[in-house]
C-alpha cells in the first residue's frame, strides 16, 4: 500500500472511490486527474490552524489527530481520525481557514484532491453533497457531546470516555482488549482535557483497580463494563 518511496496510486484511488461512493465514471476520472497521494511519517503536520485549504484531504491509511493549540503549549484534541476518512472539509466547504491543526500519530498515506475538482463534483452530484452534509451533521453532534463531557464530567469520567472513544474509533488488537492505536500519554491527556500528570495518575489508578493494564505505550481495556460505568457516571 505504501512506503516512503512508492505509493500504490491505484489502491489510493480505490479507497477514495469507496469513500465517495456515489461518484460517476466521469467524476472518478476527474478526481484521478486532480489528486496526489503523499506519504506522511508519524508526527508530520497535515495542515495547520490558520492555513487556507486548497484540497479535500482523505486519510487512506494511518492515524491522524485533529487538535487546537491551547495556552502554555497545551493542546486540545478535538477528534481522532482513522482510515478511510476525510478531514478538514468544514473549512474547505465554508471557504474558510482551518481553525484546527492535523498531525499524523502513525505513518500515514494522504490523498489530496484539488479544490476546483471537488467543488465541481459537489455542484453537479447531489448525492455526494448530501453525504458531506451528513458528515458535517455527525461531526457537529460529536462536538456537542464532547462539550458536555468536558464541562460536566470529572477526571475519571473524562479519561474513561476517551478510552472508550479510542476503542470505538480504532478497535482492538487480536486479543480483543489492546487498543489498536499508538497514542502518547500527552495526547491521551489532551483528548481528555486534563494535564499529562493527571492522565498518568488516573490511568495508574485504573491499573490498580484492574480496569486497564499497560505495556509501554499499549493500553489494554480489561474491564469494559466498569469503564463504561465510570464514563456514564462522570
Amino acid at each position: 500500500m505504501r512506503t516512503k518511496n512508492k505509493i500504490d496510486i491505484e489502491k489510493c484511488l480505490e479507497a477514495v472511490f469507496v469513500m465517495l461512493k456515489h461518484l460517476t465514471p466521469k467524476e472518478k476520472t476527474l478526481i484521478a486527474e486532480n489528486c496526489s497521494c503523499v506519504f506522511f511519517p508519524r508526527g508530520k503536520m497535515v495542515f495547520k490552524e490558520g492555513e487556507t485549504p486548497e484540497h479535500l484531504i482523505c486519510l487512506i491509511s494511518g492515524q491522524v489527530k485533529i487538535f487546537k493549540e491551547g495556552l502554555a503549549g497545551r493542546d486540545w484534541i478535538a477528534r481522532m481520525v482513522k482510515s478511510v476518512e476525510v478531514l478538514g472539509y468544514r473549512a474547505l466547504l465554508g471557504e474558510d481557514s482551518y481553525n484546527v491543526s492535523a498531525q499524523t500519530i502513525q505513518d500515514s498515506v494522504i490523498c489530496k484532491i484539488e479544490k476546483k475538482a471537488i467543488f465541481y463534483i459537489l455542484k453537479k452530484n447531489s448525492h455526494i453533497m448530501f453525504d458531506m452534509m451528513k458528515l458535517l451533521a455527525r461531526e457537529l453532534s460529536f462536538v456537542h457531546a464532547k462539550t458536555i463531557t468536558l464541562t460536566q464530567k470529572h477526571i475519571r469520567g473524562r479519561l474513561a470516555e476517551a478510552l472508550l472513544f479510542l476503542s470505538d474509533t480504532y478497535g482492538f488488537e487480536d486479543d480483543l482488549q489492546t487498543l489498536k492505536v499508538h497514542i502518547s500519554r500527552e495526547d491521551l491527556a489532551n483528548l481528555s482535557n486534563m494535564t499529562t500528570a493527571n492522565a498518568i495518575r488516573t490511568l495508574s489508578a485504573f491499573c490498580v483497580e484492574k480496569i486497564v493494564s499497560l505495556d509501554g505505550w499499549k493500553i489494554k481495556l480489561v474491564d469494559m463494563e466498569t469503564l463504561d460505568k465510570i464514563s456514564k457516571l462522570g
